[in-house]
């Protein structure tokens, strides 16, 4: 605010007022508003001995208050005043969290580097933040995104056809920034590495058809669609060390060892215990694991397992019971392994570990209930044969004895629907196994309880395969382009550290949903001139001002203060 002295040019005289200077967010051009109207300089002289000295104080002073937050804001609307078309009123504020991550992981340092040494015109750490920014905040098409920018304050000034060109050079530097994070992350808070845990999940293509890298294999989801295979290290905290992306033909257990010699190579983690769930125990993975002088902690399939192996799950000598629904057992066992040459021949080796076997009533309750569907539909599909494929009889069809199906058409044969019954040997064996878990692991001199507490540590992996999928709506995936698929799951794996990151920076007390969700509503819309209303503060916001220095609790800001905290976060 100043003091305007406005001198009429007929009469001579002054008016005095105070006046609100602004840049007009349509027009981006400098205008004023009249705070308050003083009068003419020669009246007001008769009653102050030095009017303007006297108001230029003023001015200060109130500016003074406004800075200091103790000066009332007024807005006048006139009735009827109308939104003017296609203007963006509703801007968000909460992505200044993410932001601060953003900026203290250094990606802008990173793209901005990489990006001095080519020819191209566009800002890549601009297209970088509002691809990672939106996907966090407001998951879209790549299209869609571009055309919801104006939601963010971030000045980007680059074409959607900018934006796709710019997928090709993000793929070019992948595993570059990759490892450019994982340094960061192990500089500012001493990354552990202790124990990395390792799992595969599927994202679904919306385009049918099939490329070297979009290929139908083992949905996760059951869908027909082409896939594409994401195998994600994760270390002891749960935040994403690295990713790579394979076929979608190719078998979970296929993946470790390529995604194990990348991790070895390039992230210098020194001795590692790889822990992963039953898909990844085979004698291949076991071997190489350490053959490179890691470790393992790896679930087991009990029944997939020999009978021997079975008959020593079920006999109840040695176990130790802790409390009434848990009993726990161990033995150091020379397991014999089938491990593939380098020439391709199949040989023996004997690795020495210790098996830990549990029982939890909880998993026998679960695994009853989890196969109460699948009785329900072979007794109806023994009932009523003609309603069901062998597509429709998945899940169902090994609790039925004498079915088959036609080659072609996949359809019951006719022969087979008058001798259907139901195979209570099958379901016996199941249910004597309800409950009981295995696990193979190098750590010998690890007590029972703490392999159990560290296998179980995977449901951070597979909670963060869920964030990406549900909070990040990282598929379907509508490219086609490989290289742009490549930088697609780059984007997303940078917004899940950056998620992860923020969720540790909170000390976990609140899930990734959460912060993204308040985050989200933390909006504010344009009320007049360069001022915004915010509606929305809740616990979450609140930890992040206390944690991150991050205020996102005014009511009201000036276009002016909303650009102080944007730029403070910035200094990483």
């Amino acid at each position: 605010m100043f003091l305007r002295k406005a001198k009429n040019k007929k009469t001579g005289r002054t008016y005095l007022s105070i006046v609100h200077g602004y840049r007009d967010k349509i027009s981006k051009k400098s205008r004023t508003k009249t705070i308050e109207s003083l009068g003419y300089l020669d009246e007001l002289e008769k009653e102050y001995d030095d009017p303007i000295a006297y108001f230029e104080e003023k001015v200060k002073q109130m500016n003074r208050e406004q800075e200091s937050e103790k000066f009332p804001m007024t807005f006048r609307i006139r009735s009827g005043e109308r939104i003017q078309s296609d203007e963006a009123n509703r801007k968000n504020l909460g992505y200044a969290a993410l932001s601060k991550i953003y900026h203290e992981l250094g990606i802008h340092t990173f793209l901005m580097n990489r990006q001095r040494h080519t020819k191209e015109e566009y800002d890549a750490n601009s297209i970088m933040k509002l691809l990672v920014f939106a996907r966090l905040l407001y998951p879209a098409s790549k299209k869609k995104t571009y055309n919801n920018k104006d939601l963010f304050f971030e000045k980007m000034e680059f074409s959607l056809d900018d934006l796709y060109r710019c997928l090709s050079f993000f793929n070019k530097h992948k595993d570059a920034l990759q490892l450019w994070i994982h340094e960061r992350i192990k500089e500012q808070q001493g990354r552990n590495t202790s124990l990395v845990y390792y799992d595969v999940t599927n994202y679904y293509f919306e385009i049918d058809e099939q490329d070297e890298l979009r290929r139908k294999g083992v949905s996760k989801e059951h869908r027909p669609d082409p896939i594409v295979q994401m195998g994600l290290f994760m270390d002891t905290d749960g935040i994403p060390i690295t990713y790579g992306l394979h076929a979608g033909n190719t078998l979970d257990k296929q993946t470790l060892i390529p995604m194990l010699g990348k991790i070895q190579r390039n992230f210098s983690l020194g001795k590692i215990i790889v822990v992963a769930d039953k898909g990844m125990t085979t004698g291949d993975n076991i071997w190489y694991t350490l053959s490179a002088k890691n470790g393992y902690i790896l679930s087991y399939s009990i029944r997939g397992a020999n009978k021997k192996f079975k008959d020593y799950v079920l006999d109840q000598d040695g176990y130790r019971s802790i409390g009434d629904d848990f009993k726990i057992k161990s033995r150091l066992y020379p397991r014999e392994i089938t491990v593939t040459s380098k020439s391709g021949k199949k040989i023996k080796k004997t690795v020495d570990e210790k098996q830990v076997i549990f029982y939890s009533r909880k998993y026998a309750s679960k695994a009853k209930a989890d196969r109460a569907a699948a009785l329900e539909k072979a007794k109806d599909l023994i009932n009523n044969p003609s309603k069901y494929s062998k597509a429709t009889a998945y899940g169902a069809a090994k609790y039925v004895k004498n079915l088959t199906f036609d080659s072609k058409t996949g359809e019951i044969l006719e022969s087979a629907k008058q001798t259907l019954l139901f195979n209570e040997e099958k379901l016996r064996k199941e249910e004597e196994l309800d409950g009981y878990y295995a696990i193979m692991t190098s750590e010998y001199k690890e007590s029972d309880e703490r392999i159990v507490e560290l296998y179980r540590g995977l449901w951070k992996i597979e909670e963060s395969f869920k964030v990406t999928k549900s909070d990040l709506e990282s598929r379907p995936v509508y490219l086609s382009r490989q290289e742009h698929i490549e930088a697609h799951f780059l984007t997303c794996f940078v917004s899940l550290v950056i998620a992860r990151l923020l969720e540790h920076r909170l000390k976990g007390k609140h899930s990734v949903t959460a912060v993204l969700d308040s985050l989200r509503k933390a909006s504010c819309s344009h009320i007049q001139e360069n001022y915004y209303l915010f509606d929305h503060y809740d616990d979450v916001l609140a930890d992040i001002e206390k944690e991150l220095g991050i205020d996102l609790g005014k009511k009201c800001l000036s276009l002016g203060e909303i650009k102080k905290i944007l730029g403070a976060v910035k200094k990483g």
